[in-house]
């Protein structure tokens, strides 16, 4: 008999998590505020607000893993948002016994020199970083004291179907794709991470299922750093089209533009992640799950055609 699922969110990364666990024969019931299909076989859905503690506890009873795949979009209202969110979600996965599996970031870490890896202190200092490594932290506090069992995995910037405008990559393809030059954020020349969501998913079920990785985070295996440029020129590619002139965005212009813009505000506060080399150390979940990154070519197909 297969176990039962709830999956918090229909975004990419949530979309993906319920077709991966439908593939496997798994009973999977996608959460959202307002119950929409999300047009995948074998896969139920619900209307329901993720934030009522009471309501999200009764959708999550006798379910095996409770999945964490919210992600409010705006970042000027994440300290509304995601408070509640946070406390619901951990708080029905401990009513129930729910393994709580959440889709996590690389925020938390705050600006680093090197590669980030799950051995690195959480040390934001933006809101932004501080809100992700608190939903961490009280997991983990949780699970210590035995209340919850709990893990997170972290991806780095996503790409693949269905990120569209909330992606750096996705967010210029479709003026790429007809022939313009795009603007990107800072330093295009620089290496950097870019994570698909479908691994995002693998490995968040990997996660979930397997009992010795919980109680830590985990790095999604990822493949090798592009830089913004060579990202986009590869997407191109993949669709048979020429590269495009990719501009830059100043970080100081974006720090100016914070002052009366409060998304460029938001922005500025993550800019360090595009000032300096931003790569994923992903051995240790590499190593521990037997999991490989899609292709970077699927990768690039994947997304063009999922736009």
């Amino acid at each position: 008999m297969s176990a039962r699922h709830l999956v918090i969110g229909a975004g990419p990364v949530g979309r993906h998590v319920a077709a991966v666990l439908a593939e496997r024969g798994e009973d999977v019931t996608v959460a959202t505020r307002s119950g929409r299909d999300t047009g995948l076989g074998a896969v139920g859905h619900v209307a329901l607000d993720a934030s009522d503690t009471d309501a999200l506890t009764r959708a999550a009873d006798g379910a095996a893993v409770l999945y964490n795949c919210a992600n409010p979009g705006d970042y000027t209202q994440w300290e509304r948002t995601w408070p509640p969110l946070m406390t619901a979600m951990l708080t029905a996965a401990e009513r129930t016994g729910a393994v709580y599996a959440i889709t996590g970031n690389l925020y938390p870490y705050g600006p680093v020199d090197g590669p980030m890896h799950e051995g690195l202190p959480d040390a934001a200092t933006d809101h932004k970083g501080i809100l992700r490594a608190k939903l961490w932290a009280d997991a983990l506090a949780a699970h210590r004291a035995g209340r919850v069992r709990a893990v997170e995995v972290r991806g780095s910037d996503y790409v693949g179907p269905g990120v569209g405008g909330n992606g750096h990559v996705t967010r210029v393809l479709p003026a790429a794709l007809q022939g313009k030059a795009v603007t990107m954020l800072c330093r295009t020349d620089l290496p950097h991470t870019f994570t698909d969501v479908l691994d995002v998913a693998r490995t968040l079920v990997a996660a979930a299922l397997d009992e010795t990785a919980h109680g830590r985070t985990w790095n999604v295996p990822s493949n090798p750093p592009r830089t913004q440029e060579q990202a986009v020129t590869d997407m191109l590619a993949v669709a048979g089209k020429p590269p495009v002139p990719v501009r830059r965005l100043p970080a100081g212009v974006i720090r100016a533009g914070g002052l009366v813009v409060p998304f460029l505000r938001e922005m500025s506060d993550m800019s360090y992640q595009w000032t300096r080399p931003y790569v994923l150390d992903d051995s240790a979940a590499r190593a521990h799950f037997g999991i490989e990154p899609t292709p970077w070519e699927e990768v690039c197909r994947r997304t063009v055609e999922g736009l």
